[in-house]
């Protein structure tokens, strides 16, 4: 009878450290559950595809901008990049990869680049930057309010380019102004004719070469010389590509060249009124993170213009030109 009671009490005694040990798996597994699941809620990953349509200075910087806007957010990320390379059917493809792997949000940089991520979804939602005219381009219903799954910031202050031909004008006292551009590209052709109204008012003629691939830059700008005294490359991604041959012929007939981009300063262009790229890439990516963050509709965020516009100009462009550089002008000058 002792043994009996003695094989009962071993057994009871064994069942109750089951069911402690069942609890104790019970609450830890609810609980890391739990915090598993808030975990993960937290440090949720979204997928952003950047769509550039071509490589150049500018372009590199506003991608840059924008990348740097996310990881100051704090928001976890995977980047997709496709680069079109200038290419028109690659820049669809492009899109259409981008669209076709579910991204939660994609960044398009460059008018063409725009176009084809707009074209090819009206879900996720997209961001522009180094756009010219974005209603022009049938990106947004107006600046305002977008109106869709599209908005942005723009590359074209209102006072850049009145300012670049009143310069010609005024004080390089050009009388012909010859332009390099694609036609088409969108973006291009909305500058150009906005190069045409400001010259008109200051009795100035605009001579166009028109190029639809950047190997064919050179000949373009050999084409003018004789027939302008300066040149004006706006921001045009094909023509800017290959800005060195604009500036070998115009280097060689002493051509002053103005630009529209301030890295095109850099890589010696005589002057520009611009802004940095990386701040309007960046302005995008803050848009992004109100998106992906806070729930705002694109639809619901103004498209932007860029900010803090000032004057650079080429210190060894001025001097091969012998150009003396005004303190009236306030410009910045570039070693």
């Amino acid at each position: 009878m002792k043994k009996g009671y003695k094989k009962l009490a071993f057994l009871l005694f064994a069942a109750m450290l089951v069911l402690a040990a069942c609890g104790t798996k019970d609450k830890s597994d609810s609980g890391g559950s739990g915090d598993s699941g808030s975990e993960k809620s937290d440090e949720k990953t979204y997928k952003i595809g950047i769509s550039q349509y071509v490589e150049h200075p500018s372009l590199n910087e506003a991608t840059e901008g924008f990348k740097k806007a996310i990881e100051d957010s704090g928001l976890k990320v995977e980047f997709k990049i496709e680069n079109a390379q200038g290419d028109s059917s690659i820049n669809t493809t492009a899109a259409n990869n981008l669209v076709g792997d579910g991204m939660d949000l994609i960044f398009a940089n460059a008018t063409p680049s725009a176009q084809a991520v707009a074209a090819a979804t009206s879900d996720i939602p997209v961001l522009f930057t180094s756009v010219t005219d974005a209603v022009g381009a049938e990106l947004v219903k107006s600046m305002e309010a977008p109106g869709g799954n599209v908005t942005g910031t723009l590359d074209t202050h209102p006072e850049a380019i009145p300012s670049t031909v009143k310069f010609l004008a005024e004080e390089l006292k050009a009388k012909k102004i010859g332009m390099v551009f694609n036609s088409g590209e969108q973006n291009s052709r909305v500058q150009v004719d906005m190069v045409k109204e400001e010259a008109k008012k200051l009795g100035v003629t605009i001579v166009e070469a028109s190029v639809s691939t950047s190997a064919e830059v050179k000949q373009a700008t050999e084409s003018l010389v004789g027939k302008v005294d300066s040149i004006y490359i706006i921001t045009d991604n094909t023509v800017v590509t290959a800005l060195e041959s604009v500036l070998d012929v115009a280097t060689d007939k002493k051509i002053p060249v103005m630009v529209g981009e301030l890295d095109s300063v850099k890589r010696g262009g005589l002057g520009a009124y611009g802004f940095a790229y990386s701040d309007i890439g960046y302005e995008a990516g803050e848009m992004a993170v109100k998106i992906l963050k806070d729930g705002v509709k694109p639809a619901n965020i103004p498209v932007a213009y860029p900010k803090n516009l000032k004057f650079e100009i080429n210190k060894k462009a001025a001097e091969q030109l012998g150009l003396d550089i005004k303190d009236e002008w306030k410009a910045e000058v570039v070693e």
